[in-house]
């Protein structure tokens, strides 16, 4: 009996170690009840609509129309079967949900661009149930941010937070409508920041796991102090619903943004005329970099600011104004927020050597010859393990390039297959040497090292871009 009760009166004390444990625990974690009672009104419901024109319906035989249930699996874009004629049209409003923020009292609102794209009505709904039709100030699709304005006074703002302070790992809240349920709050941690995205080149997304669905975009995203730090944007997933992936506008970003629409109704944004590429390992032993950073130019505008400014293809940009270029995504951001026409000073690396140059950025804009026979040139297949023939004049002014040779055969077990080089390929430049003709491609490559990767530049479909050739000492 004894040792029972000794038993039971560990296991009681553990039991209340645990429950001490996790009060502790519950107490260290985040209430975010006064955050939302002072918050929620500052955020709105918005719905849009718009008016599509439906394509002509199709009718058969003895002109009945097409069932609907065919439509249901092939829409109208099911092909007209012999003697069919083409019935009427009809129009279909089609409507969406989406969320926002109110930012001054007389009416700015800030929500997502695909949230009101191509909208003919903008409806915002405030906290307290009334509804007022918004006006779209402007919208910047590469930010996907839009500015949109209602008319009314005395409106709940939200406090606006510096989101370039966030720190991966703090607690972050989000209010929106997933699914048209108004006012959900949903909260999780900032997973990362400076986060690219594809085809999203400006912004350096936070991401968070706060859960976010369908409705939610254009909300706020919230730090502990209530302060809005970013506009809740996109979700990875593969199910359509949400998996622990979201991704934010940043506060910063987004209020540059917003004071453009509504100062000039447009955004200005910086342009270099350069198309670029990441530095990979390979590549940055080939330029003769310790470590892989900055932005490796493949391609750029000749009548564009980079070409001006005396940037060339094969450069590689480390930094702007004093500030790193750490990778190649982190370019178009530094040159974007850039106002056009302000000079920047940029630290290049070019054959080997650190160089300073100086460019005046611009404003985005709104907006052959007969081929030669192939032939393989003497001791290269071994080489490079590749087939070349001579680009003519008039081929090359078509392409745009003034050097450059038509790569006809790879040998997959060789170099330059195992570079990434294709048939097809223009290959333009080696180890920073303009290849003029195959015998001077040859020639080149006799010359080659074999203990570092060297840099090709190619020309593949309309563009320009780098990889690094490795030789082998065979």
């Amino acid at each position: 009996m004894k040792s029972m009760s000794r038993h039971l009166s560990f296991g009681m004390l553990l039991l209340a170690a645990w429950l001490t444990s996790a009060s502790a625990m519950a107490r260290d974690l985040p209430d975010f009840t006064q955050l939302v009672q002072e918050t929620a009104p500052g955020v709105v419901n918005i719905s849009t609509s718009r008016t599509i024109e439906r394509p002509n319906s199709l009718q058969g035989f003895g002109g009945q129309e097409i069932p609907e249930i065919f439509r249901h699996f092939f829409g109208d874009r099911l092909p007209a079967p012999p003697g069919a004629t083409p019935g009427p049209g009809r129009s279909e409003e089609r409507q969406s949900l989406g969320s926002g923020f109110i930012i001054s009292e007389d009416g700015y609102i800030l929500t997502n661009a695909h949230v009101v794209q191509e909208a003919d009505e903008i409806l915002v709904r405030l906290n307290d149930r009334r509804e007022l039709e918004a006006e779209l100030i402007g919208a910047d699709e590469r930010t996907d941010v839009a500015l949109l304005k209602v008319e009314a006074d005395d409106l709940p703002t939200l406090t606006l937070g510096d989101s370039d302070t966030l720190q991966v790992g703090e607690w972050v809240a989000a209010i929106g409508s997933p699914f048209g349920f108004d006012s959900s709050v949903t909260a999780g941690i900032v997973s990362a920041i400076n986060r690219t995205l594809p085809r999203d080149a400006y912004v350096p997304f936070i991401q968070t796991d706060v859960a976010i669905n369908p409705g939610n975009s254009g909300g706020p995203l919230f730090n502990l102090d209530g302060e809005v730090v970013g506009i809740n944007s996109q979700i990875f997933t593969r199910s359509g619903g949400f998996m622990g992936l979201s991704f934010a506008i940043p506060l910063n970003v987004a209020m540059e943004v917003a004071d453009q629409l509504r100062d000039d109704g447009r955004v200005s944004r910086g342009w270099l005329g350069v198309m670029i590429q990441p530095v990979s390992r390979d590549l940055a032993e080939s330029f003769g970099m310790e470590s892989p950073r900055g932005a490796l130019i493949a391609d750029l505008d000749p009548e564009g600011p980079a070409a001006q400014g005396g940037l060339q293809a094969g450069d590689v940009i480390l930094e702007v104004d004093g500030e790193e270029v750490d990778r190649s995504s982190t370019l178009p951001r530094l040159i974007g927020r850039t106002t056009p026409g302000v000079e920047v000073e940029m630290l290049v690396l070019r054959d080997g050597d650190e160089r300073q140059e100086t460019v005046t950025v611009g404003d985005w804009p709104e907006s052959g010859g007969e081929l030669a026979s192939a032939q393989e040139v003497p001791g290269q297949q071994a080489r490079l393990g590749l087939a070349v023939s001579e680009l003519e004049p008039a081929e090359r002014e078509q392409l745009g390039i003034d050097a450059g040779v038509r790569v006809r055969e790879v040998d997959s077990q060789g170099a330059a297959a195992a570079a990434g080089i294709q048939p097809g390929d223009i290959l333009v430049s080696l180890d920073h040497r303009a290849v003029e003709s195959p015998d001077q491609l040859a020639e080149l490559a006799s010359t080659l090292p074999t203990d570092r990767a060297v840099p090709v530049r190619l020309y593949r479909e309309g563009r320009s871009l780098f990889v690094a050739l490795r030789l082998s000492d065979d």
